[in-house]
């Protein structure tokens, strides 16, 4: 599929041509160095590919349920702010473009886009949250998103505080508006009580389930202690994510981190997605051979939609979707759940066993 890879390998120089540049700057930025974002999609690379052959692949199959929502690829879209700084549109233009791959997204609760302009795309979301310390804010922002049809919560729960580099531009909102910011809460909320809550602890995840009768997804997590302890608290899924290297550098990249949560919560029916550079089919079908039940894409889609809304995310995921199908094809497996541990040559330093369950 060289087609999707020289529209993904030019697509940031892209959007940099059309974004505001402290807008393209904030969206591509990441903590420290840059190590861990420098890291994330070399890391997916370092795996190598053992496929079956004779095996009848004349239709491949890359539908999947998440949550138990039916999806047609396991390509689906991360939460990200600013998203009316890409696109007029934002969420809802991102919302379309999910729906017109019949995927998924996540909405981050730091939208200027009420909840309620979803619903017309017909996608199914999820709505990702950041305690604050206020609490009623977090309260009214979820209220309003189950309103409006959210199925599930993601608790982004590795931002106690927000990482600031020693750099300028490390909090959204030192360069961006109220009305960039809070869509779906009354008012401007003070700075002070929209901070993140530092006091978290895993009983804030059976609270966000009875608050609003959804599932809850902790995003962050990159040990399998801390996801054990998280499914025992009460969570359904989990995001495997170092906040795509933009809170501390140095962070575990998550193609290495993810089998070893996967190992940690097997037999307990719960769900395990991964994001952080994942640019190419093959990354996708590697995430999936270590349990991943499916991946979320970020930055991608924020060039995508810059460059052409709706239809350039759309495109993104149709086109990732459709390389992935070429690496089932090209390794003898016609539909996800065939898709195992056996397949993959893992890279020095990473260890799971062969024999895993995939939770699919």
């Amino acid at each position: 599929m060289t087609g999707v890879a020289r529209w993904l390998d030019g697509i940031e120089e892209q959007a940099a041509g059309v974004l505001p540049p402290e807008i393209h700057a904030y969206f591509r930025r990441g903590a420290g160095q840059g190590l861990s974002v420098a890291e994330a999609a070399p890391a997916w690379d370092g795996f190598r590919l053992r496929p079956h052959i004779l095996r009848d692949v004349s239709r491949c199959d890359t539908s999947t349920t998440v949550l138990g929502t039916a999806v047609d690829t396991p390509v689906l879209i991360a939460p990200s702010t600013l998203q009316r700084r890409a696109h007029p549109d934002g969420e809802a233009a991102t919302a379309l473009g999910a729906a017109g791959a019949g995927s998924l997204l996540a909405v981050t609760s730091n939208t200027a886009v009420p909840f309620s302009a979803l619903e017309p795309s017909g996608a199914p979301w999820w709505v990702q949250v950041y305690v604050a310390r206020d609490r009623s804010l977090t309260e009214e922002t979820l209220r309003r998103a189950v309103a409006a049809g959210a199925r599930a919560v993601v608790l982004t729960a590795d931002t106690p505080v927000i990482g600031s580099h020693g750099r300028p531009g490390a909090h959204v909102a030192d360069f961006v508006g109220p009305e960039d910011l809070y869509g779906n809460v009354t008012g401007t909320p003070d700075r002070e009580a929209a901070e993140h809550a530092p006091d978290l602890t895993p009983d804030v995840i059976g609270r966000l389930r009875d608050l609003t009768g959804l599932p809850v997804v902790v995003k962050g997590v990159l040990r399998g202690d801390d996801a054990r302890a998280f499914v025992d608290a009460g969570a359904a899924g989990l995001i495997v994510s170092n906040h795509g290297g933009r809170q501390l550098d140095g962070l575990i990249p998550t193609a290495w981190a993810l089998p070893e949560v996967v190992d940690a919560v097997a037999g307990t029916g719960t769900e395990v997605y991964v994001d952080g550079g994942l640019r190419r089919g093959t990354h996708i079908f590697a995430a999936l051979a270590l349990g991943a039940r499916a991946v979320f894409v970020g930055r991608p889609a924020l060039w995508a939609l810059s460059l052409a809304g709706a239809a350039g995310v759309t495109r993104l995921l149709g086109e990732l979707t459709a390389e992935l199908v070429e690496t089932m094809r090209l390794t003898g497996v016609p539909e996800l759940p065939a898709i195992g541990r056996d397949l993959l040559h893992l890279p020095a330093g990473v260890s799971c066993s062969v024999g895993s369950p995939h939770g699919r």
